[in-house]
């Protein structure tokens, strides 16, 4: 599969804008069957749109990027276009987004391989796996990156069981442990069996004074350009279109007691996952996958 080097200098950028709607229904998320009214939907284009314009704007240090959208991206084409246009960019080193892959995958044709990834996530009970399935392999035909995960949910562990064994090997299979739910030592042995970074989400990562590059090569942008150190911590430290971010990039300790999401605690210094997922950060997919 297409790799790109993420040298250390990538400024990582997590942009969230105020889109909240999803196509699914899960009972485990807020924002399940969430319909956005039409002046949301224009304003959440209208912030993409700035926020594309000041990545292409930002030559003089390498970004990678990546949507975390609160609801279903892909199923707009702002954001479809969005990772298309930023994948081409020479100064772009990835453009990644979290996706339930309900969407036709054809538009990545238009977009660079080796910069372009997909974070997807199984959701048993909103498809059926077959279809899931079909979707992963329209991407591997088109040769882009892409991880799969579950959330781990005690019911959800035969499809899991399943999703893997219809997977290619190359494709890794992330488990996330389910909010509120205290996994006993037999449980957390079957999931880590499916992931071996299980271990990583099972439990709460004390943070509280601990150093994080979450404010110094990572930051979580807002749709009014609003830059925090992470999405957890919710105090500002600049925005993106006054120029202010740039001052605000500094080492700084951990201000939460503890870290629970991965989009977190990666960051997490002493945790040394950076070293783990190198090149595949954003998209979730350990740099030593398949694992030799």
């Amino acid at each position: 599969m297409p790799t790109a080097p993420g040298p250390a200098e990538d400024l990582y950028v997590l942009y969230r804008g105020p889109l909240a709607s999803c196509n699914y229904d899960c009972p485990y998320c807020p924002f399940a069957k969430r319909v956005d009214p039409p002046d949301l939907l224009r304003a959440d284009r209208a912030d993409l749109e700035r926020f594309l314009g000041w990545v292409e704007a930002t030559t003089d240090r390498r970004l990678s990027v990546l949507f975390t959208p609160w609801g279903e991206g892909l199923t707009r084409s702002w954001y479809r276009d969005a990772v298309v246009r930023l994948s081409h960019l020479p100064h772009v080193g990835r453009v990644a987004i979290q996706t339930n892959l309900a969407t036709r995958t054809g538009w990545l044709a238009d977009a660079k391989p080796q910069v372009a990834a997909l974070w997807a996530t199984y959701h048993p009970g909103q498809v059926t796996r077959d279809r899931f399935v079909g979707r992963c392999r329209e991407l591997d035909g088109l040769g882009v990156r892409y991880s799969v995960g579950v959330v781990g949910l005690p019911e959800h562990h035969a499809e899991a069981v399943a999703l893997r064994a219809a997977l290619p090997p190359h494709v890794y299979l992330w488990v996330n442990a389910a909010d509120g739910h205290t996994y006993t030592a037999e449980e957390e042995r079957r999931w880590t069996a499916l992931d071996p970074r299980f271990g990583d989400s099972v439990r709460p990562h004390p943070s509280l004074g601990r150093p994080c590059h979450a404010g110094e090569t990572a930051i979580s942008v807002l749709g009014d350009g609003t830059v925090r150190r992470c999405h957890f911590i919710p105090d500002p430290i600049g925005n993106l279109y006054d120029g202010s971010w740039r001052a605000a990039l500094r080492p700084r300790p951990c201000t939460n007691d503890r870290c629970d999401c991965h989009i977190g605690y990666v960051h997490l210094k002493p945790l040394r996952l950076r070293e783990v997922y190198a090149a595949g950060l954003l998209e979730r997919i350990p740099a030593a996958w398949p694992s030799p």
